[in-house]
């Protein structure tokens, strides 16, 4: 089957949503969902059929603040714990472009996959880490941090040019400091330093990342280049989210980021499909 389904279980884009849609409490300056709502999320995700929950206690929102390395490990602490108590056979990987914060979450909770929105680029130990212990490792294209990221938009070539390339060489230092080629999961970073214009180049073009042999995961669930265009909000662009995960699957993409489940897990279903039944192959060609 075609497709993986990440579900997102963290504070990405909370100021663009309503408190409910994240069950964020107002009072806190850096929220996060409190135990009784990580954990209904988590029976939610299990049962709309993802296939890893993705956990993440520092918000990777452009413009997002700085979060100390105690308090995202408090959040990811009661994110991945919550996963392994009500799901224990559900894959997990945790946002975080710290080295410390990862490897604490594997010796306590064993084997995860580390999702690094910053390619060890914030963090050049991240790589050692997901070496010596052995786990898959998702390596993410940005320029700069969540904080100065939009501001670095310019590039010297078309965009996924440049992304592939930085990506030829960032897996080659990679395979470098020792993780293995299977463990190795390629994110073009859709919002991360690119502007709407540019998302879309990048995602007409992604076949071109996906040829590179590595699995791509996708994220753009509710993300600006949709709500946008739509003149919407992040929560009412589930039609666009769906839209544009069906075209990365035809592209290629192994792995849809989404908020929502269930929807994305019909998509993929669907796509299989179609791909089943009418012989097309629907990765493209340079």
């Amino acid at each position: 089957m075609k497709g993986q389904i990440a579900d997102k279980l963290n504070t990405e884009e909370r100021r663009e949503l309503k408190d409910e849609d994240f069950g964020i409490p107002e009072t806190r300056e850096f929220p996060m969902p409190d135990a009784p709502h990580v954990e209904r999320r988590v029976r939610e995700a299990v049962a709309e059929g993802a296939s890893i929950i993705d956990v993440g206690g520092y918000s990777s929102r452009p413009g997002a603040d700085e979060v100390s390395p105690g308090e995202e490990w408090r959040r990811v602490k009661l994110g991945v714990g919550a996963v392994r108590r009500l799901a224990p056979g559900m894959a997990v990987s945790v946002d975080t472009f710290r080295s410390e914060v990862a490897a604490r979450a594997i010796e306590r909770f064993g084997p995860l996959i580390i999702n690094d929105i910053s390619a060890g680029e914030l963090d050049p130990a991240m790589p050692a880490v997901a070496a010596k212990y052995g786990v898959p490792y998702i390596a993410m294209h940005m320029k700069g941090d969540p904080k100065t990221m939009q501001s670095l938009t310019d590039y010297k070539r078309d965009i996924t040019a440049e992304v592939t390339a930085y990506f030829e060489t960032k897996t080659a230092d990679l395979l470098a400091a020792g993780i293995k080629r299977e463990n190795i999961i390629l994110d073009p970073g859709f919002g991360f330093a690119k502007t709407t214009e540019q998302n879309y180049e990048l995602l007409a073009g992604l076949h071109r990342l996906c040829a590179l042999g590595y699995p791509v995961l996708a994220g753009l669930s509710r993300k600006s280049m949709i709500y946008r265009v739509l003149g919407a909000t992040p929560a009412q662009s589930l039609a666009g989210t769906v839209a544009l995960g069906w075209e990365c699957l035809r592209q290629g993409a192994a792995i849809l980021r989404v908020h929502d489940v269930r929807e994305a897990v019909d998509t993929v279903r669907i796509f299989n499909a179609y791909v089943q039944n009418s012989g097309e192959i629907c990765q493209m060609k340079k």
